[in-house]
């Protein structure tokens, strides 16, 4: 199961011990003395933000620059009480403010085009990855034994016309960012933005984190997970309940909010990489999902069925995706799923989207034949691909196709 942190764990926990350097924050609790004392130290600028498992919290108008101890206090009660995305904070913090001339994203996280980690930079950071083009960022593998240098690090700035100042301090930095993620256990981690001041001096600004639970490494850390207000959404929570009602097979989900594909994903971490790869290329997946564990059929008719009652109707594309399974039989998760789109177009009505497939494992051919004659009786356009294609090279294709067919104003 994937574990989510967010900027405020960071800065509290993990950003210290692995010497990235932050901008300096208080949390609300702090007495009107101290932050009095701290706007003042920096500057006369900070920013208040809400710490909230949700992404998007600038867009949403919660990131907010103060300039004084009465805005401030203002704007933390304001933060804290305010939905990001339907989300409620646990809390809001204050940040010292920190002007840049240059703001970086950076991404690590597991790609199986390399079997292995990769590190994604770009120099225009403070935006959604997917709106930055394919020439203005690059992603590297790093070997997991090698582990990353700064002089790797710093062969792949120059192409990005890192400026010269920035190369030394920014390579030291990433090269802290690559221990951080290897030594906790983490699936990914995302900076964005790392903000560069005039001096050339990184900070990193805004973070997010996803942690393997049952890594060692994770749970060899030290520190506990905060509790979050209860946010569930009527689908995670129908969702919930029918995950524990059966321990054979999982049927995990968490809304993102997004609205072009609905993903039926399977393979645990494949899964993490496969959403990151639809954020990152304009999927705008609906939910992060987690179908694995060899379910009978009945228990996938119901979680699929579950995930089309709840959002097929706003989708723009269908995908069902996993790595190559071992022990999951394709044919009975495929039938399962076939038989679930039937029943929501028995009951509803004709759709007219895509569904774009892969998968490899045990009677893969007996269930993709089972699909592909349920698409075509309904009349649903599909690709197929099979288990020598990379996920995420399936998954960009997806979000590109969707992007495309949304661009023009409908997905027919």
């Amino acid at each position: 199961m994937a574990l989510q942190i967010t900027e405020l764990m960071f800065l509290q926990h993990l950003a210290s011990r692995f010497h990235l350097p932050t901008p300096e924050y208080l949390t609300a609790e702090a007495s009107g003395a101290e932050i009095r004392n701290a706007i003042n130290k920096w500057g006369g600028k900070a920013m208040v933000k809400p710490d909230v498992l949700s992404g998007k919290r600038g867009k949403t108008g919660l990131v907010q620059l103060v300039t004084n101890y009465v805005e401030a206090q203002h704007s933390l009660k304001h933060v804290q009480s305010a939905k990001v995305n339907g989300q409620l904070p646990r809390t809001a913090y204050l940040v010292q403010y920190i002007p840049s001339d240059t703001d970086i994203y950076t991404t690590i996280t597991y790609d199986s085009r390399y079997l292995g980690p990769a590190m994604t930079i770009s120099f225009h950071g403070g935006i959604d990855v997917e709106d930055i083009e394919n020439d203005k960022k690059a992603t590297f593998p790093i070997d997991i034994y090698k582990g990353l240098d700064a002089y790797q690090a710093s062969e792949v700035l120059y192409p990005l016309s890192c400026p010269k100042k920035l190369v030394s301090p920014f390579s030291r930095a990433l090269v802290d960012l690559w221990d951080m993620f290897i030594s906790t256990g983490m699936r990914m981690c995302e900076v964005n933005p790392w903000r560069i001041t005039p001096k050339g001096q990184p900070y990193a600004c805004d973070f997010k984190a996803v942690f393997d639970e049952s890594n060692f490494k994770f749970k060899n850390l030290g520190f506990e997970l905060p509790e979050y207000p209860a946010n569930q959404t009527p689908f995670e929570e129908q969702m919930a309940l029918w995950n524990a009602l059966s321990y054979r097979g999982q049927a995990h989900v968490d809304e993102l909010g997004g609205d072009y594909i609905l993903p039926v994903l399977f393979g645990g971490g494949a899964s993490t990489i496969i959403t990151e790869t639809l954020v990152q290329n304009g999927g705008r997946p609906i939910f992060l999902s987690d179908f694995g564990g060899n379910p009978p059929y009945e228990r996938m008719f119901g979680t699929a069925k579950i995930c089309f009652d709840h959002h097929l109707e706003k989708a723009g594309l269908i995908l069902i995706l996993g790595g190559k399974a071992n022990n999951t039989s394709v044919s009975v998760t495929f039938e399962a799923i076939a038989n679930a789109l039937q029943a929501y177009v028995d009951q509803k009505g004709p759709i007219h989207i895509p569904v774009v497939v892969g998968r490899g494992g045990p009677q893969l051919i007996k269930g993709l034949l089972t699909l592909k004659d349920t698409l075509e009786a309904l009349g649903l356009p599909y690709v197929i691909f099979g288990p020598d294609t990379p996920v995420t090279l399936v998954a960009e294709y997806a979000a590109k196709l969707v992007k495309a067919l949304k661009d023009k104003g409908g997905s027919k």
